[in-house]
């Protein structure tokens, strides 16, 4: 009796070794497959930064053209206003024409 024990405990921690070993061959693979597709993210992220790479200095041209824009802007609004913040513009697009009428809204109906 004392034999038979042994050897279903020793088949026991067998079977736990394999069953273990199979969880781990399968997270290995998981694992295999995570780095794969990281190593495809990388080469995408280095790709994309040589392609941009030559933006930087123009962004610093263009910061300083628009920066010498706000200034030549700020002394046009400055000297025609006289004193305190210059009013916002309007956009174009969100003036009415002169000549147009109200436009009205359809009558709701209920359903």
């Amino acid at each position: 009796m004392r034999t038979l024990l042994i050897v279903l405990t020793l088949v026991e921690v067998a079977l736990l070794v394999v069953v273990l070993a199979g969880y781990l061959v399968v997270i290995a693979a998981t694992l295999r497959k995570i780095s794969k597709t990281l190593g495809l993210v990388t080469f995408g992220v280095r790709a994309i930064e040589k392609q941009t790479e030559p933006i930087g200095p123009v962004v610093g041209e263009i910061n300083g053209a628009l920066e010498q824009v706000a200034g030549a802007l700020e002394q046009v609004v400055g000297g025609s206003s006289g004193s305190g913040p210059p009013a916002p513009v309007e956009p174009a697009s969100a003036r009415a024409p002169a000549s147009s009428t109200p436009a009205q809204e359809p009558p709701i109906t209920e359903r």
